[in-house]
């Protein structure tokens, strides 16, 4: 029932005709980021904005480049969500620096993560395996080989340093280097359907890692220089790190900070686990749904924890979806 009513408040939003009740809030735009995880962010700060507290939300398509010339120019959009801080670059900075913007907090917990991973089941089966060094201990219990980022990609170079630091194709670990993204994707998908073992690189949130239970090996402690260090292609003494959380925030201007500091605090609140928004994107791929229809399902099925996010006059407004 709640899917129900919460799918028929969607589609009244998206009616041309649809009339609101603006309260105080008025007009308020915010960014869809051109992939599926910042959409349902979107979907679900939209609703969330317009039925608990009467705000007229404009969706602006962006990017993060995008998005930071639009803050720079225009001051706008008012809202800017899943801002991976490590793409926004100097720009970012600087509009932080001038005081155009505002940091509300992360819209994932922890963040965009990366690692080098297992199956759960291999783990399970083979305890010794949670660790690099036991993996290098026991090449053929991962299949003899590492699955690798396609060329040009970032991750291909801190993965390549990282190769070279530990020596691991000494250790009779083959590399493959995968041509794209779809076939890291496949080679994980395939391996885990098969219950075969599968070793290599993958980030999150993503669908692969909400379908498939895949754990992080232990690539012993973080060490900040020594990653960025291993971000040069050329370094010449590349060292071992893990990977760190990668910041992703959402943003709002000073002057929506000011002016509406009750969605502002809102908005502040929306923070999704990373594993639950790959668990959502999994469920939008099984169920070939929209990401309206993503966000319908997280709020029909976790009322208790968005209801936490609105304040006491957003929560009497949505009482019928919180009982």
């Amino acid at each position: 029932m709640k899917r129900i009513i919460i799918g028929a408040a969607f589609a009244a939003l998206a009616a041309p005709t649809a009339a609101l009740a603006q309260d105080q809030c008025g007009e308020v735009t915010i960014t869809q980021m051109n992939w599926d995880s910042a959409a349902i962010v979107t979907a679900v700060s939209k609703f969330l904005m317009e039925q608990g507290y009467g705000c007229d939300v404009t969706v602006v398509p962006s990017d993060t480049t995008p998005a930071m010339t639009s803050l720079s120019e225009n001051n706008e959009p008012d809202i800017v969500t899943e801002l991976w801080v490590n793409s926004a670059g100097e720009a970012y900075t600087k509009l932080r620096e001038d005081g155009m913007i505002e940091e509300l907090g992360s819209v994932l917990d922890p963040g965009g993560v990366e690692g080098w991973w297992l199956p759960t089941y291999l783990i399970e089966a083979h305890p010794e395996l949670a660790t690099i060094d036991g993996i290098m201990a026991n090449p053929e219990l991962v299949g003899g080989m590492f699955n690798n980022c396609p060329d040009g990609w970032g991750c291909r170079i801190v993965n390549d340093n990282l190769i070279r630091a530990l020596d691991l194709e000494d250790s009779g670990i083959e590399v493959f280097n995968h041509g794209s993204g779809e076939t890291l994707a496949t080679s994980m998908a395939a391996a885990y359907q098969s219950e075969e073992p599968w070793f290599g690189y993958y980030w999150g949130p993503t669908t692969p890692l909400g379908m498939f239970d895949m754990t992080s090996i232990d690539l012993g402690e973080y060490d900040e220089a020594v990653h960025a260090a291993n971000q040069n292609a050329d370094a010449p003494d590349p060292g071992v790190s893990a990977f760190p959380a990668a910041p992703v925030l959402t943003i709002v201007t000073k002057d929506f900070m000011e002016t509406r500091p009750d969605v502002a605090e809102l908005m502040g609140n929306v923070t999704f686990k990373t594993d639950t928004m790959s668990q959502l994107l999994a469920w939008k791929e099984d169920n070939n749904a929209s990401n309206e229809e993503a966000a319908v399902y997280f709020l029909s099925n976790n009322p208790d924890e968005w209801s936490g996010w609105i304040n006491d006059a957003a929560r009497e407004k949505l009482a019928t979806l919180l009982q």
